[in-house]
């Protein structure tokens, strides 16, 4: 391959500042800031979630599960960046790694300053030359693998969104223009590290990853799949006991018997509803002096709100400036100041805004970039144990919501249609968007088609027959929030969890066969799961239960039908082979 140019602009490089040289060029030039109370940077931002229906991968062939732009197009895109930078004159440039040791792929990032910010969250993900390097080749020029040039205020008048996240494959290389959320950065290097792990014969997996320490002395790896909000990085940060040591919350490579191989030297971490209570070390490590935040709501003094919902007439008025640079409706935003519009006129019961009035809730895509070293107990980077268990996550949700708090795969078949299904509840940044939805791998940022996840899955599954495959719902039983707080619903909550995933660890779990799917279930009655029944509710853990005792079993097969044929629907769209589906579906 050869050498990526690092420096491609004629303009003046801020070279590789420190994290406090950046907070300082965030607080001077990029817009929409506020200092918390620990004298870190808060950024609101006008994109409050990564927008994949701006982002195109330069080809004239449909093969990407992405939408494709013409080469010329983009040429006259990216010259546009290019001419935007020049007029600027300046760019923050950070040189590091994706990945440690024989998993690290070097990557240059180059922003704007209006991108400082996203610059600072970018560097603390980024393993450093000096943990990958030697002497040798600390003291040559450095040759990225990938490049990715961010351009936030670029605003495009005549594209989709006024923006575009443009990729060239052939090049490794990506461009921002328009976005300004932290994710459009850290995606974009992690698109093409799939693609570039998938060519030399591994998976990237949307997962957290921990290492167990078993009985025997001996420790293992468990990854964590889950589509954003299911609880992956949660449940990679939580303990269970005192066996598990978290490695990775978002992106791991899998390899040929169980190698793993990391990405980020942190993580990025959902904040809506953080609490010391519920999820003690995120709670510190966002709270710290390491931190990068972005969208969670401040009060006057700069102390963090990780629950706010509603905004009052007196918080929409401090936070006005903010709201409108970050897109706010101006007119409705006055008459909301002024009194003339009620709460429930443009908040539903569920707390999602009508069209115009987003201002009203704060979003609950609040996020945080933690350095791995803010995080006790984290394991050693450099020595990843071999990968014994899989999971998946899936927040079930709504009166059809039926999943079992825990289940085991029988087979690599079976887990592989799961994983390809990544089911989940369906919820947006804005909290706008309800249901049930489906992302293969619960992947988004695999860039080849989707189909080709399941078939490298089953090649790789093949050479680790000994590893536990299982799925863990995060969500509900039986309905979602308000049905839980008038009893209708049963809310799977962080301790149901940890007693599940505990109890899975430890190999305590007495399974039985689910007639429906055949996957195991807990057997509630079976004696050797009584401690786990003392934490966990049976009707989680078996909701067939559920159904029959508030009389729904009909709502029950009902579900069990539907399932079975959406599911076989939607596997063999990807053109996922007939054991796959008979194996999740029959």
């Amino acid at each position: 391959m050869a050498p990526r140019d690092p420096r491609p602009f004629d303009v003046e490089y801020i070279e590789n500042p420190t994290q406090a040289e950046l907070r300082k060029l965030a607080f001077e030039h990029t817009p929409c800031v506020q200092r918390t109370i620990v004298g870190t940077v808060n950024k609101v931002t006008r994109n409050k979630a990564r927008m994949a229906q701006y982002t195109y991968i330069i080809d004239t062939q449909d093969r990407w599960s992405h939408q494709i732009i013409d080469p010329d197009k983009a040429k006259a895109l990216i010259e546009r960046q290019e001419r935007y930078i020049a007029d600027k004159g300046k760019l923050i440039a950070i040189d590091g790694y994706v990945g440690l040791d024989d998993g690290a792929f070097g990557a240059t990032w180059l922003y704007t300053l209006e991108g400082a910010n996203i610059a600072g969250m970018q560097q603390v993900l980024a393993f450093s030359r000096f943990e990958v390097e030697t002497k040798e080749s600390l003291s040559k020029p450095f040759e990225p693998t990938f490049r990715l040039f961010y351009t936030p205020d670029l605003m495009l008048d005549d594209m989709p969104g006024r923006q575009a996240i443009i990729v060239d494959m052939d090049n490794w290389t990506t461009y921002v223009m328009g976005a300004d959320y932290f994710g459009e950065s850290k995606k974009g290097i992690l698109r093409m590290l799939n693609h570039y792990v998938y060519q030399k014969g591994g998976l990237v997996l949307h997962a957290g990853a921990k290492a167990v320490s078993r009985g025997d002395g001996h420790k293992v790896t468990m990854t964590i799949m889950g589509l954003s909000g299911t609880g992956k990085t949660t449940t990679t940060f939580s303990k269970q006991g005192d066996l598990t040591e978290p490695i990775q919350d978002d992106m791991v490579a899998l390899w040929p018997h169980g190698a793993l191989t990391i990405t980020e030297a942190g993580c990025f971490a959902k904040t809506d509803g953080l609490s010391l209570e519920t999820e003690p070390v995120l709670f510190q490590a966002t709270t710290g002096p390491d931190a990068w935040v972005e969208n969670v709501f401040l009060e006057p003094d700069g102390s963090f709100h990780f629950t706010k919902g509603v905004l009052s007439i007196e918080e929409v008025k401090r936070v006005r400036d903010i709201l409108v640079a970050t897109g706010a409706n101006e007119k409705n935003l006055d008459r909301y100041v002024a009194g003339e519009i009620d709460v429930d006129e443009v908040v539903n019961s569920h707390g999602v805004p009508a069209d115009g009035w987003d201002f009203v809730v704060w979003t609950q895509n609040g996020r945080s970039i933690v350095p791995m070293t803010a995080i006790p107990d984290a394991a050693d980077l450099h020595d990843i144990p071999q990968v014994k268990s899989m999971g998946i996550l899936n927040r079930d949700e709504g009166y059809d919501a039926a999943m079992p708090g825990i289940v085991r795969f029988t087979s690599p078949e079976q887990a592989a249609g799961y994983f390809m299904l990544g089911e989940t509840s369906k919820t947006s940044a804005a909290g706008k968007e309800r249901g049930k939805t489906r992302s293969p791998f619960t992947q988004p940022f695999f860039p080849a088609k989707h189909g080709l996840q399941a078939k490298r899955f089953a090649e790789l599954a093949a050479t680790m027959p000994d590893v536990t495959m299982w799925l863990m719902n995060t969500g509900y039983i039986g309905g979602e929030a308000n049905d839980a707080k008038e009893n209708k619903a049963i809310n799977i909550k962080i301790r149901h969890s940890s007693a599940m995933l505990e109890a899975l660890l430890s190999d305590s779990i007495k399974w039985k066969r689910d007639p429906d799917f055949g996957y195991e279930i807990v057997d509630v009655d079976a004696p050797e799961n009584t401690a786990l029944l003392e934490e966990v509710p049976a009707e989680i853990l078996e909701p067939r239960r559920f159904y029959e005792s508030r009389g729904r079993d009909a709502d029950y097969q009902e579900w069990v039908k539907h399932m079975k044929e959406s599911r076989r629907e939607f596997l063999r769209k990807f053109q996922v082979s007939e054991a796959i589906v008979e194996a999740t579906t029959a």
